[in-house]
């Protein structure tokens, strides 16, 4: 039996403490976060103890801990817990500094400790099944990518304010699928966004609306589309042509009624955030990090994985305040 503790006790933490007490191999210990009542409070929920960050850490009998705090403590974070002997799944990103998720990096790597970021989208049963049809070879040699992710609606500006923009906040999810998808990272990235949903997000320094383009150093290339806004729902594709075909995982429908009648024809809009979208995601990366964790097998998404989803925003960031493309291998 793993015994985990959690760090942060916020709303995503909330759908890690269900994935940790639902998993028969894993048991929730102890919950830790800021806000002490916040807490308790999910600790209560699943029978656990609120503690403090250090005690978690510290405690001998703790396997492993699920980091879901502010992303400016990530880093710190997992050199600790990875110093104390824990394995680690953290959210992402890893850090918003690409400096001090390298230097993460190397501490994590010496500590000898698993670390997993928590791109949960790789665990979709949509996305994977694409995947696994790209990897039997059913479209050929993949081509042309195109990735599709719009929120119904944009967050607070406080939140864009500490979130380190809209390619390391939002997009980076799209990053690293463009990498597990296509096997490899680009070679070059180019970015263009602008502040069109909400004046006030541009006026903090952020873009809610981007397109970025991906080149890869054998011709294949990647096109990334994302919104703060989009009325009719969570819109989360992704097209894949290859030389042979196309596969297409489309969104994750309210229902799946269709009326037909002399009016034409209608069906259910998209589900309407990410908690509807990607619950069973969060419960499979559990099981895939419990699994690697108690068989001593590899990671499925590994640190490494999400520094060079961080360099990617870094570059398309890069790319969008110069206007012009900005090689991965320059930064």
């Amino acid at each position: 039996m793993l015994k985990v503790g959690l760090l942060g006790a916020g709303r995503i933490a909330g759908v890690h403490a269900t994935a940790i007490s639902s998993h028969p191999g894993s048991t929730l210990v102890a919950v830790s976060d800021i806000n002490q009542a916040a807490a308790q409070k999910l600790a209560a929920q699943y029978g656990a103890e609120a503690r403090d960050t250090d005690a978690i850490i510290a405690d001998p009998a703790i396997d492993a801990v699920l980091i879901a705090t502010s992303t400016d403590t990530h880093s710190d974070l997992i050199e600790r817990a990875t110093a104390a002997g824990k394995a680690v799944l953290c959210e992402k990103p890893v850090d918003l500094s690409l400096e001090r998720a390298r230097a993460c990096q190397k501490v994590a790597a010496a500590n000898g400790k698993p670390v997993m970021i928590g791109f949960n989208r790789r665990f979709d049963p949509n996305f994977g099944a694409l995947k696994a049809a790209l990897e039997a070879g059913e479209i050929g040699k993949p081509e042309l990518l195109a990735i599709t992710s719009f929120d119904p609606a944009p967050p607070p500006v406080a939140y864009i304010k500490v979130s380190g923009g809209l390619f390391r906040d939002m997009m980076i999810h799209d990053f690293d699928m463009a990498n597990f998808i296509m096997g490899e990272a680009p070679v070059s990235v180019s970015a263009v966004g602008s502040s069109i949903v909400d004046p006030e997000i541009g006026a903090a320094g952020d873009v809610d609306t981007a397109v970025v383009t991906l080149t890869y150093a054998d011709g294949r290339i990647a096109v990334i589309n994302n919104s703060r806004r989009a009325v009719y729902g969570y819109d989360q594709r992704v097209e894949l042509l290859g030389s042979e075909g196309l596969l297409q995982a489309q969104n994750m429908l309210e229902n799946t009624v269709v009326k037909s009648t002399v009016n034409g024809v209608t069906g259910a809009k998209p589900t309407y955030f990410f908690l509807e979208r990607y619950m069973p995601a969060y419960a499979a990366e559990w099981y895939a990090f419990v699994e690697a964790v108690t068989s001593g097998g590899p990671l499925p998404v590994t640190l490494d994985d999400g520094v060079a989803a961080l360099a990617m925003a870094e570059a398309a960031t890069l790319s969008a305040q110069s206007g012009a493309p900005v090689r991965l291998d320059s930064i």
